[in-house]
């Protein structure tokens, strides 16, 4: 492997608490229809928004499709009936949004962390299967914007994980190798088997379990040194340690 410069980041999952903004966005918008908001209920709308978002994600449906197919899926068995023309139904689901943007957040250590890496002098990017604007929306609403070099959305730059070459112009953009990347990731099929089909290193994350420590030690470990409570020093037994993946 090459000599690590720049660290790629997941969005949804990875930095930015997308299940937990989804849930409370959910809640109040499934409340505000009249509906007793259960597990049942949750669980249902999640469901929708997986299968729906990965026939998109594969070039089956369009965008706002997979938006309208959640509703007609969700809300019937709910005892809500839907519009049944799509411009009554794209109407439907920006409630949704709206209660969902409005319930936008980070995780905790994630500005921290990418603050800590930049201070290293790491290039740092974003890859996200995504329209542009949403997930450019999603950084400035958190305050991550700032902290990117890069951010690739699938939406614009023509690839959706896992394709390998989605992490090639990830790496591309960030003016790197891709041997010369980590990729950080919570999903394990779109994020790290595509990252390392491209070349790059990669560490799969918890970020509700903590997502700085973890990033850090992989940095740590592919650098040579040895990561202690935030501070790096020289690690005379490297050579000791597994290698990263190659």
């Amino acid at each position: 492997m090459g000599t690590l410069r720049a660290v790629g980041f997941d969005l949804d999952g990875t930095l930015f608490d997308h299940r937990g903004s989804a849930r409370a966005g959910a809640s109040a918008f499934l409340g505000g229809l009249g509906l007793d908001v259960t597990e049942a209920a949750l669980d249902a709308w999640f469901a929708a928004e997986d299968e729906q978002f990965e026939r998109w994600r594969s070039g089956e449906i369009s965008f706002q499709e997979q938006r309208r197919k959640r509703l007609r899926s969700v809300l019937p068995p709910l005892g809500i009936d839907v519009p049944g023309d799509d411009v009554g139904l794209d109407a439907l689901f920006e409630d949704y949004v709206r209660a969902y943007r409005a319930s936008w957040r980070a995780f905790p250590d994630a500005l921290p962390l990418l603050h800590h890496l930049r201070s290293r002098g790491f290039r740092l990017g974003v890859l996200t299967n995504g329209t542009e604007e949403q997930q450019r929306d999603k950084l400035v609403r958190t305050g991550l914007d700032g902290a990117f070099d890069v951010v690739c959305t699938s939406e614009r730059i023509g690839f959706q994980k896992p394709d390998s070459r989605a992490f090639v112009t990830l790496a591309d953009e960030l003016g790197v190798d891709p041997a010369d990347c980590l990729f950080v990731g919570d999903n394990p099929a779109h994020d790290i088997a595509g990252a390392r089909a491209a070349g790059m290193r990669a560490v799969l994350v918890d970020p509700a379990a903590g997502l700085r420590d973890v990033v850090l030690e992989e940095v740590a470990r592919t650098r040579g040194v040895r990561h202690d409570l935030g501070r790096e020093e020289r690690d005379d037994h490297a050579g000791e340690r597994a290698q990263p993946d190659e």
